[in-house]
């Protein structure tokens, strides 16, 4: 098995920790989690999304969602209404006081985008743009594998693990959980 720090999941985490160091400031100063941050750029780009495909093209949960949309909400930034085809739907808009704050906050964006670029190399950072779309793309299309092993050795995880110990009958009386 691979060292921990050479996972790649967590140099995929530690270079996204080293980006988004430059900007936590900026979107603090403005009031903004890095999330929210995220819904109001993924809000720019359409006119109205259900909130199933925001929480996709944010990647965020559903329960976290909702609650930052509430927040947005109520700071007048984003607007939701029932979709027209289904009463149960909601669909989110970007607010011109949610334009006018990303307008706000994107010339220092920008700015500590070029910071980035400058110190890590324009070709540079474009080849890693281009790896993390292909790789994306690729892993995408890759069929998952070894689900059924996951799966096993996160019950024999449960089942051993301290506070989950319990006699055999009454695990097995409970369903084994």
């Amino acid at each position: 098995m691979r060292t921990f720090s050479r996972s790649l999941p967590m140099a995929l985490l530690r270079g996204r920790e080293a980006v988004m160091r430059h900007f936590r400031p900026l979107l603090r100063a403005h009031g903004l989690s890095e999330q929210q941050w995220r819904i109001l750029r993924a809000l720019t780009d359409v006119e109205a999304i259900e909130v199933a495909g925001l929480a996709e093209r944010a990647f965020l949960l559903g329960p976290s969602l909702s609650r930052m949309l509430r927040d947005l909400e109520g700071r007048r930034l984003i607007a939701r209404k029932l979709a027209a085809n289904d009463q149960r739907r909601n669909r989110v808009s970007i607010t011109p006081k949610g334009l006018q704050l990303i307008e706000t906050v994107a010339p220092s964006s920008e700015r500590i985008y070029t910071d980035i670029a400058l110190h890590f190399g324009n070709a540079k950072l474009a080849a890693l743009q281009d790896m993390l779309i292909a790789l994306e793309a690729h892993l995408t299309a890759m069929p998952v594998r070894h689900a059924a092993d996951a799966v096993d050795s996160d019950a024999d995880f449960r089942s051993t693990a301290p506070g989950n110990r319990r006699p055999a009958k009454r695990a097995a009386a409970q369903g084994g959980r």
